[in-house]
């Protein structure tokens, strides 16, 4: 059985790993906030994004196929690429795992050569040990990614797209949807469809310079929104994954400490009465001999 002082010794050890998880559950708190406030703000460009995008797709079936644009093109599926977003660090519970292993079943039902393309570390360490090909890893994005620092890794699946390399791409994320739920999503990027949804059920607008014109700038903007989108979900998951994570380690620590002080309660307790009893029995033994 423990001694008393080891009792004392866990029970500060433990009481300070509450502190700390307790501290690290405020800052992932602070972080998800201004995290989800900033993917809030963009809906509103990505929506107005899509419905033009659907707009100028309405007229693309009447042109001829060599005219559509390359990131728009159907063909036949040979090869995919990924791109997986994962947090770049650890104590946020089953998330990483969660998306990896997901990932890992999406690729297992195609059946296809895939290749990935990793934001963050947790995605690259797994898919490397399992002997996938990633083609490209972008890390340390920070906790409030730029638009810029996504642009590099959507011009790495477009170049694929373009020059044959994938036939498909998609995006691997943890879509939020709400402080307790953070839910693995897939979906398909490249080819570029058309949200049906948004369409302008046949209303011709003036577009200048040219409808051509307008979808080749559009289109590579859209690609990276997406992505930009993606990689906002995918940080307020992580806070608030993180945060509910040290929630349950603050909490598991304090029924820890409740537990070691009663067990330390009941051994001081033990003490003073195997204590009482050898005075008790001394003083008998001085009682006799007298």
């Amino acid at each position: 059985m423990a001694t008393l002082r080891q009792i004392r010794r866990r029970i500060r050890t433990v009481e300070n790993t509450a502190k700390i998880t307790k501290a690290m559950e405020l800052v992932a708190a602070s972080k998800m906030r201004r995290a989800q406030a900033r993917a809030l703000v963009g809906r509103p460009y990505a929506e107005k994004m899509r419905s033009v995008l659907a707009s100028l797709a309405e007229t693309l079936p009447l042109q001829e196929p060599e005219v559509i644009h390359p990131l728009m093109r159907q063909r036949q599926v040979q090869a995919i690429d990924i791109i997986l977003i994962t947090p770049d660090r650890g104590l946020c519970g089953g998330l990483p795992a969660g998306l990896n292993r997901h990932t890992a079943s999406f690729i297992v039902e195609r059946q296809l050569p895939a290749r990935l393309i990793c934001i963050g570390r947790k995605g690259r360490d797994f898919f490397s040990r399992t002997g996938m090909e990633v083609v490209a890893e972008f890390v340390g994005l920070g906790d409030y990614p730029s638009y810029e620092d996504v642009r590099p890794a959507a011009r790495v699946v477009m170049d694929d797209y373009i020059h044959g390399l994938a036939d498909e791409v998609y995006l691997s994320y943890s879509l939020f949807v709400s402080t307790m739920v953070q839910r693995p999503h897939i979906f398909k990027l490249l080819p570029v469809e058309p949200p049906a949804e948004a369409a302008t059920w046949g209303v011709d607008y003036i577009y200048e310079p040219s409808r051509e014109d307008i979808m080749a700038e559009l289109l590579p903007r859209y690609v990276e929104r997406q992505l930009f989108e993606a990689v906002l979900e995918a940080v307020a998951s992580e806070q608030s994954a993180r945060m509910v994570a040290m929630r349950s380690a603050t909490d598991n620590a304090n029924d820890m400490i409740r537990e070691l002080t009663l067990t330390y309660n009941k051994a001081r307790q033990d003490s003073i009465t195997k204590e009482l009893l050898e005075l008790t029995g001394g003083a008998e033994v001085l009682r006799g001999e007298r």
